[in-house]
């Protein structure tokens, strides 16, 4: 904790989802265990994955924000509710432009613009918009906490990072294992899900650097994060729990993975 507190926050947010990355990176490596895992105990890890970014929307993000308006002194909801919605806005946009494919569809069931680019590269590009808004609210967490005010602090950012560390790994295995099903080798496989994660050192990096700069944002730029976060989770992840028609995994899944990431929150924040 004391060596963190020591660094600007880009090199904290910079660490804090180099660990994020390494821990996708820990999930692609089953590959090189199985060819497959079964499909209740990824549904049930991809609940999980909603639960933790569904807490710490709220616990790490929203609620921070309403706390920040308040402290300098602007009409609280404001910031949290249009920070929220611009967020979701942009995934959107990413989402309806950035090809890409979800697991167990077939190639001409991909989303955004029209391409010719390989299945696999569809398939890692699915997971790659989940990390955005990962790593731009692990960022803002840390650029929040330099700045001195007490909704936010370090200990809070670090629970942060820890929590989407953790669901980090199924979403490494959601990536690596369909694509070694695809019939590439484990270590293209394992190559391609962590290169999926990889984003989110670059948005942890930016989202610090320019919260930093431009206080007056920050309530907007932790309300956007959590808008683009619950875009993901409605739009993407809870949905592809739940496609093979259990319901029941998926939702204890969730149910766990918030409380852990309220417990974290709370606990170390």
């Amino acid at each position: 904790m004391e060596f963190l507190g020591n660094l600007t926050p880009a090199l904290q947010a910079l660490i804090a989802t180099l660990f994020t990355w390494g821990v996708t990176a820990l999930g692609s490596a089953g590959v090189f265990l199985a060819k497959d895992v079964n499909r209740s105990v990824l549904d049930g890890t991809l609940g999980f994955s909603s639960g933790v970014m569904i807490a710490a929307s709220y616990w790490s993000l929203l609620a921070p924000s309403i706390e920040m308006s308040r402290e300098l002194n602007l009409i609280e909801w404001i910031p949290a509710v249009t920070g929220f919605l611009l967020g979701g806005l942009c995934l959107y946009i990413i989402d309806k432009t950035l090809p890409h494919l979800h697991m167990d569809l077939p190639t001409k069931d991909a989303e955004g613009i029209k391409t010719t680019w390989k299945r696999t590269t569809l398939l890692v590009l699915a997971i790659t918009l989940h990390n955005i808004p990962e790593g731009l609210a692990v960022g803002v967490a840390f650029g929040a906490s330099a700045l001195g005010l007490p909704s936010a602090s370090l200990p809070s950012a670090i629970a942060l990072a820890i929590g989407i560390g953790l669901q980090n790994f199924p979403e490494g295995l959601a990536v690596s294992m369909p694509l070694r099903r695809e019939g590439l080798s484990p270590f293209k496989s394992f190559w391609y899900g962590q290169l999926s994660g990889m984003v989110e050192p670059v948005a942890g990096v930016i989202g610090a650097s320019v919260v930093t700069i431009a206080k007056p944002i920050l309530p907007y730029a932790l309300a956007f994060a959590a808008g683009a976060m619950i875009y993901v989770v409605v739009e993407e992840l809870i949905p592809e729990a739940q496609e093979a028609g259990d319901t029941d995994l998926p939702t204890i899944g969730a149910m766990i993975g918030f409380a852990i990431m309220m417990l974290l929150d709370v606990a170390l924040g």
